[in-house]
Parts: structure tokens; C-alpha cells; sequence
């Protein structure tokens, strides 16, 4: 079995019948699934990404699959069509959006419940009112033990403290505890503390890094678009955000970026 030059790492955020920023149609997503699946794709999870950043192997055509912010319709849309092709992905949680009850049905299980357009869900949030935008600890451990999703971090509070917090120290400060308390709730939800770390809009700076190395993350992803070669920095993880078309669209960009020299060459000529 040959072993990969390179691994691409995809960036979801919502699969949703509701059009909007961010949204691929649970058509599309499941259009893609099935590419995977078989093509002879092989979905890894973080530390197997790890692993292969510290120079061990991994098979040909290996790829990641991420979501960020963890959305209600991650487990209404997403799950159900990743277990049918018996595909594994990760998901970045904001931890302090996730709420208790029960799990909601998912596509295939009930009557689902409504998603919620991008911006309907940031609106949610903001008005106190997460639970109808984002997921629920059960339905995360639902996913867990389905083998679907595993499960990182992506802050507790998706804040941009650039952006509120004009004093350095005071900036980093709120970051670190940002950042910690993530991992504390990580740890006692799902029994582990995540060394993986999402940034917030992608945004990070050294001193970012610093404050999230000292919390205890290893491994830090961006929205950098590229791909993961054995010497990309652990702390410098990129991401290819992945568009709302049939799998046609990511079949060709999946043979660009498991490529280390045509990736190279396609990113040089289509910049961001």
C-alpha cells in the first residue's frame, strides 16, 4: 500500500436545506460522502493527523473532514450521511453554546427539527437562545459512540479578543481563560482534554500561540488554504473551505491537494 505525500484537510460548517453563508445542501454533502467512499478515500481523525505531522505514515488518499462551531444541523444532516458511508469526521465545538436535553431526531430518525440559516444562528446565540442553533451534549455523545464525529476544541466562547480588548496583557488574559475553560468542560464531557485547537475566524498571532501552547494545545488549524504535508507546522494546520457542489468539485480538488507539487502550483495561481 502506498503511503500519503499529503493530506488535505476539508472545512465545513453547515449541511442544511436553509440556503445561506457557509451551507452545502444535505444533497451535495451526501453527493461528496459517496465520492469518498467510493473512491477509495480513507477519512482519519486528529491525532492520526498528528501522527502523521511527527513523520508516521498514513495510507494513500488519506483526508480529513472538519466542521466548526458544531450546529444543530451537524447532527441533524451531517451524521446521518456520514454513518451511512461509514465515514468519520471532527468537529470544532464552541463549548459554551452547547446545551443539555434530549437528542433531537436526524434526518431518517423523525420528524427534524428546523436548522437555521448562518446568520439566523449567529442571531440565536447572541440573543441568549443557542439551544435552537447548536448542539446538545447528548446528541454529541450520540455521534461519538456512532463513530461518526470526534470532538475538539474551538474555544469556549468564539470571541475575537483582538477585537474587544485593545490591552495587550488584559487580551491575553481573557484568551487563556477562554482557552482553558474549553478544555476543562471538553475534559469533563467527554472524559478527555483536546490538545487540538479551531481559531475563531481563523484569526491567531504569535502571542496567540504562546497563550494557547501554555493551555496546553498542541495543534493549532487555521483557515490557511493548503495542504498537510509532513513537515507543516503543528501550530500552522491549514484548511481548504469545501463549496455547496456535487462531488465533481471536490473529487478534482482532492487530486490537486493530495498532490504536494501541483498543490503548490494551484495555490501560487489561484491565490485567496
Amino acid at each position: 500500500m502506498k503511503n500519503a505525500q499529503a493530506v488535505p484537510v476539508l472545512m465545513y460548517h453547515h449541511i442544511s436545506p436553509v440556503a445561506g453563508l457557509v451551507t452545502i445542501t444535505p444533497e451535495n454533502f451526501r453527493d461528496q460522502m459517496r465520492y469518498l467512499a467510493t473512491r477509495g478515500w480513507r477519512t482519519v481523525g486528529l491525532d492520526d493527523l498528528a501522527r502523521f505531522l511527527a513523520g508516521d505514515p498514513l495510507p494513500e488518499k488519506s483526508v480529513v473532514i472538519t466542521f466548526d462551531d458544531g450546529y444543530l444541523d451537524n447532527w441533524v444532516y451531517a451524521h446521518p450521511i456520514m454513518a451511512e458511508h461509514g465515514l468519520n469526521g471532527v468537529i470544532f465545538l464552541v463549548s459554551g453554546w452547547i446545551g443539555d436535553g434530549a437528542a433531537r431526531p436526524h434526518a431518517g430518525a423523525g420528524n427534524v427539527p428546523v436548522t437555521l440559516s448562518h446568520k439566523a444562528c449567529t442571531d440565536a446565540v447572541r440573543a441568549g437562545r443557542a439551544d435552537v442553533a447548536m448542539l446538545r451534549w447528548s446528541e454529541v455523545d450520540a455521534m461519538r459512540a456512532a463513530g461518526s464525529f470526534e470532538f475538539h476544541s474551538h474555544t469556549h466562547t468564539h470571541t475575537r479578543w483582538d477585537r474587544v480588548e485593545a490591552d495587550r496583557e488584559v487580551r491575553q488574559a481573557q484568551l487563556a481563560n477562554d482557552l482553558g475553560r474549553s478544555r476543562l468542560v471538553l475534559q469533563q464531557r467527554l472524559g478527555e482534554a483536546s490538545v487540538h485547537l479551531c481559531w475563531p475566524q481563523g484569526y491567531y498571532d504569535d502571542a496567540y500561540r504562546v497563550v494557547a501552547r501554555q493551555a496546553g494545545y498542541t495543534h493549532l488549524y487555521t483557515v490557511r488554504r493548503d495542504t498537510c504535508l509532513p513537515t507543516t507546522p503543528t501550530e500552522e494546520i491549514p484548511r481548504i473551505v469545501v463549496k455547496d457542489k456535487p462531488a465533481g468539485w471536490l473529487g478534482k480538488r482532492l487530486e490537486i491537494y493530495r498532490r504536494p507539487w501541483l498543490s503548490k502550483l494551484y495555490t501560487r495561481l489561484h491565490p485567496e
